[in-house]
């Protein structure tokens, strides 16, 4: 039997082979000891089969070395073909759960002078996202009942950023910093920030950034020990997103 042979060499699990033809022929892609079988007029196994459109593209199940033949078998006339092969799919992007950072969540805060209430989690943001972004969050987390502190931790130009959210630790069990423009634009020095998000000394997240209209290389800028922390972006997640993973982080840790 006249085929066309092509010999792919190494190949890893996922990578695809595109086969173009000029006619219509069945193309077989086959791992070595099957090939040697198909060659040989033995029974083997293959994927692939009729193509009547080019270009054909068949994924390589499992590493290994591999083979691509085309014959007219049970066909008319003849086709040229050509190989190449195209990088897989590539692996889903899969963030750190919140669940792997347990120092986002404290224990009850501690005893509250009278007057002072306790909450599940506080807000804090510059006053210039709260239409884009923040009241809409602070609304999603308490569609889903949890308690949520966030008016009186808008931060301004001239407020002190570490005694606002020291403030809202003190009285809440999760706190969430919207990092934006507007944010970084108030001028706080990344350390005093770095301070906060991480503790100096055991290097636990105690916040959850949640990054907004900004980009990586900005954070990277402001921050870059910032930029490794496990965080949030509405660039990737809805609001709806975000205080779900918030309310089913309280839930378990309770």
């Amino acid at each position: 039997m006249n085929f066309l042979q092509f010999d792919l060499g190494q190949r890893r699990a996922g990578e695809i082979v595109e086969v173009t033809l000029t006619s219509g022929a069945n193309v077989r892609l086959m791992s070595s000891s099957d090939f040697s079988n198909y060659r040989n007029g033995r029974r083997h196994r293959y994927i692939g089969g009729l193509a009547r459109q080019s270009p054909l593209r068949l994924q390589i199940p499992n590493g290994g070395r591999w083979y691509v033949a085309v014959d007219m078998q049970g066909l008319r006339g003849s086709t040229r073909a050509s190989v190449r092969t195209l990088p897989g799919t590539l692996p889903e992007i899969r963030e750190a759960p919140l669940s792997s950072v347990p120092s986002l969540v404290r224990e009850q805060p501690p005893a509250l002078a009278d007057g002072d209430e306790a909450y599940d989690v506080f807000i804090s943001h510059a006053s210039e996202d709260k239409d884009s972004i923040v009241r809409a969050l602070a609304e999603a987390l308490i569609s889903r009942g949890l308690k949520v502190w966030y008016d009186e931790f808008t931060l301004r130009i001239g407020d002190s950023l570490r005694q606002k959210i020291d403030k809202g630790l003190s009285r809440s069990r999760v706190g969430l910093v919207v990092l934006s423009p507007a944010f970084v634009a108030k001028g706080w020095t990344n350390y005093e920030l770095d301070g906060i998000v991480t503790r100096t000394v055991s290097g636990e997240q105690i916040l959850l950034p949640i990054w907004h209209d900004i980009t990586k290389q900005a954070v990277i800028d402001f921050s870059p020990s910032l930029a490794d922390k496990v965080a949030r972006s509405t660039a990737t997640h809805t609001v709806d997103d975000i205080a779900t993973e918030i309310a089913e982080l309280l839930t378990e840790s309770r």
